[in-house]
């Protein structure tokens, strides 16, 4: 061994030590997305998008989050002197992070596979991610009970239905007629793996909701 060769034998000890140190001083992100652990128990009557956001602003204030502005991952259809609210539009442009300090999606496009290799790669956005605000795992497929409908009333790019059939229990203040969108947490399930737009709910009632897999839960993320 060359007295070159035997400095950087020595040094590399030293060199790693540093960098797994300055990596385990590195501070983790804080959370800025997360699944509600529990439903508002009304089924698809959220408040409206109000109550939504005020009910993500509460859960992530409860564990020390609520200097965030949160909202909820929900699409509105178009009424009346009401134009529709594409859910992707109101959760800021990232990136989102778990309650973990996992990364979720660096960017609005990556979330949602804007274009073909995006689509392709995917986002971090699974069961072993998708976390509560306390850092559970939302019960999946083959959990007792599956509660991994999340309530998105929304397309796969994340946008509002344009149609006339009801996808959001009415802009989310119906809990018995009408039907929600559903994403799956854990992106499995019946052949779909979307998160935000796997299949429609049986009716906006909570126990409509549970029979289909859910438990009235859905995405809250930070726009700040």
């Amino acid at each position: 061994m060359t007295k070159t060769q035997s400095v950087l034998a020595a040094a590399l000890p030293l060199l790693l030590g540093s960098a797994f140190a300055l990596a385990a001083q590195a501070p983790r992100q804080p959370m800025s997305f997360f699944v509600t652990s529990v439903g508002m128990g009304k089924g698809g009557d959220l408040g409206g998008l109000a109550g939504a956001d005020a009910y993500c602003q509460q859960l992530a204030t409860a564990v020390g989050g609520g200097a965030k502005t949160w909202h909820a991952y929900l699409s509105t259809q178009a009424r009346p002197g009401q134009p529709a609210v594409n859910a992707r539009d109101r959760i800021g442009t990232g990136p989102w992070y778990n309650s973990k300090g996992q990364p979720i999606s660096d960017t609005q496009a990556e979330l949602h596979g804007d274009t073909l290799e995006q689509a392709q790669r995917g986002s971090n956005l699974f069961k072993q991610s998708a976390l509560t605000e306390k850092g559970d795992v939302v019960n999946g497929v083959g959990s007792t009970p599956n509660t991994h409908d999340m309530l998105t009333g929304s397309q796969p790019d994340g946008r509002a239905y344009t149609d006339n059939a009801d996808h959001t229990c009415n802009n989310w203040t119906s809990s018995g007629a009408g039907s929600a969108q559903l994403g799956h947490s854990d992106r499995t399930g019946g052949g779909n793996t979307s998160w935000n737009s796997a299949h429609a709910s049986r009716a906006c009632s909570q126990a409509d909701l549970v029979a289909t897999g859910g438990a009235g839960l859905f995405y809250c993320f930070a726009i700040n």
